[in-house]
């Protein structure tokens, strides 16, 4: 019968796993009970080969240690001489102390590494793209002519200016005989010019007659036609001339 192996993920390592029984048991790190620690371990080693896991060498080798590190706490301590009593003798040391600078270490790279992968988690939440050469993009987004969206509001300040600029506003000292002048005669005459300029004329060049009728008429016409759809008012840039241009030419 073929026996199906399994590695496991739990422990990276035999520090890992001493780690976890330290914790588990509540030992103090610095004074490991290494005959409980041994005797835990081996039997974390016996359940893995019963359950037939992949035991890394590592593991054993941590096993052999742990049980030389615990036969050397059974050997009784050597008495000193009694011709050494007044010596400086050095204490022996103690054969956890390597173990114990080795878990030391690792715990604190293991904390390290928690760290860093707590940052990563938060890290991948987050996405960015590299910066990008927005040059060509901006310079498509300014074209020629970007017929920007004309309100009332920007064809009553281009009226505003053309009767300041033509000092329309100031009163007439000389009496002028009213004329009217129809709506409906001005609208088929600013279709004309438009037709006649290929279907597009300056706002201002509309208003050829520079008496007020003849201004608030040629507006009120040109509103009419927007109304109709018969033409349409665009405007280049921001601040630019206001166009008036044909539907039917567009």
């Amino acid at each position: 019968m073929q026996h199906y192996n399994v590695k496991i993920d739990a422990f990276e390592g035999p520090l890992d796993l001493l780690l976890h029984l330290i914790n588990r048991l509540e030992i103090d790190i610095y004074d490991i009970p290494v005959a409980e620690i041994t005797e835990q371990y081996l039997i974390f080693i016996h359940t893995m080969k019963e359950l037939e896991l992949d035991i890394a060498s590592e593991y054993l080798v941590m096993a052999a240690t742990l049980l030389a590190i615990k036969s050397k706490m059974l050997l009784p301590k050597h008495e000193e001489d009694e011709f050494d009593e007044d010596l400086d003798v050095e204490m022996e040391e103690d054969p956890r102390d390597e173990l114990v600078e080795r878990l030391i270490e690792y715990r604190k790279y293991k904390e390290a590494a928690e760290e860093l992968k707590e940052l990563e988690q938060e890290r991948s939440l987050m996405y960015t793209k590299p910066p990008s050469d927005l040059a060509g993009i901006a310079k498509d987004a300014t074209p020629e002519k970007a017929n920007l969206d004309v309100s009332l509001y920007d064809m009553l300040g281009a009226l505003q200016k053309l009767m300041r600029r033509k000092k329309l506003q100031k009163p007439l000292s000389t009496k002028v005989a009213r004329q009217e002048i129809p709506i409906e005669r001005r609208i088929t005459e600013i279709l004309t010019v438009l037709k006649s300029f290929r279907g597009r004329k300056n706002f201002n060049d509309l208003f050829t007659i520079h008496n007020r009728e003849h201004v608030v008429v040629t507006f009120l016409a040109v509103l009419e036609l927007i109304k109709r759809k018969e033409i349409q008012v665009t405007q280049e840039n921001n601040f630019a001339d206001l166009f008036v241009e044909s539907t039917e030419a567009s």
